[in-house]
């Protein structure tokens, strides 16, 4: 019987850590302290770049877009996480696994495609720079931006709804501390062939399609830099492509080991501690990378708490 048709399911029990309960104290308190540092860090990058008229440019919109994104990220899924890390029982609701199953693909399908556009941005800025302000309009800015989600979501949908239609064999036990396709694909009863099959071809679009547009923009970009004659220049110009390659690596990384390569069957805890990475510990670095990378931002941040203090004197 599919998800769609079953009537009796309520809810799904998430294994997460419970086979290492020692490990569910420090988890909680590294969960946290991540969570509380990824929402004021990302808080931070949006309203510093929305209040500082210096920042009005297309590259901290993006990022503001960005922020936001990793945001709802962690929102989806550490809530969550930390409830269960302290309850007995470890479950989730069936509504609340579709939801975050739905808002997890989402969201990272968003992140994939708004880094390509990110890198295109670098791109026009370094090798176009003259016609950087009339490439780069606000108009396009915000359409590619709306492209991102819209693609993000669409994307989602699909797949959603793919895994969903799938018969379940009656024992509902995610071996995982989230809702995620790989996850959720072990519980169906019929050969899921076909569905690994789409998750690898969405997984190479995602991924590996902006991977290779991100790497061809960066390449035209080291070669225009490297012709800069100013040190100075050079500099700026690599500190601001540096921070973003940085959240690249991270990101794809982590995210093409996940869905990119068939992880040995004696290490079922592997597909758990690369999720952790990718959706918890890198939108709490991001903010960290942009802000300590990035003298822009420093200064933006500077002027923001000396107006607060202004005010309140």
């Amino acid at each position: 019987m599919s998800w769609a048709n079953e009537s009796n399911i309520e809810e799904f029990i998430l294994l997460g850590f419970s086979d290492q309960p020692w490990l569910e104290f420090p988890l909680f308190v590294i969960f946290m302290i991540s969570y509380i540092m990824t929402i004021f860090g990302n808080l931070t990058i949006i309203l510093v770049s929305r209040l500082d008229p210096k920042l009005h440019t297309p590259m901290y919109f993006f990022l503001t877009n960005l922020s936001l994104l990793d945001l709802c990220y962690t929102t989806c899924t550490v809530p969550q996480m930390l409830v269960n890390l302290c309850s007995v029982r470890k479950v989730i609701s069936y509504g609340g696994c579709v939801a975050q199953l739905f808002m997890f693909l989402a969201l990272g399908a968003t992140e994939c495609v708004l880094l390509a556009v990110m890198s295109f941005d670098r791109f026009v800025a370094i090798c176009r720079p003259l016609h950087y302000s009339v490439i780069m309009h606000q108009k396009l800015c915000l359409q590619l931006a709306a492209a991102s989600w819209i693609i993000g979501f669409g994307n989602s949908v699909w797949l959603t709804i793919l895994t969903l239609q799938l018969p379940l064999c009656g024992h509902y036990v995610i071996d995982h501390f989230l809702c995620e396709v790989p996850a959720l694909l072990k519980l169906s009863c019929v050969d899921t062939t076909a569905n690994e099959a789409e998750l690898f071809f969405v997984s190479v679009l995602f991924h590996l399609l902006p991977l290779t547009l991100i790497l061809v923009s960066y390449a035209f970009i080291a070669q225009a830099v490297l012709k800069i004659q100013s040190a100075d220049g050079r500099q700026k110009a690599f500190g601001t492509c540096g921070s973003h390659l940085i959240v690249v690596s991270l990101f794809y990384g982590t995210a093409i080991s996940m869905y990119l390569q068939t992880p040995p069957s004696n290490s079922k805890d592997r597909g758990k501690m690369v999720s952790l990475f990718y959706g918890i510990i890198a939108p709490m670095l991001n903010p960290l990378i942009y802000t300590l990378r990035n003298k822009e931002v420093k200064e933006a941040l500077k002027r923001l708490i000396a107006r607060v203090f202004l005010i309140k004197k």
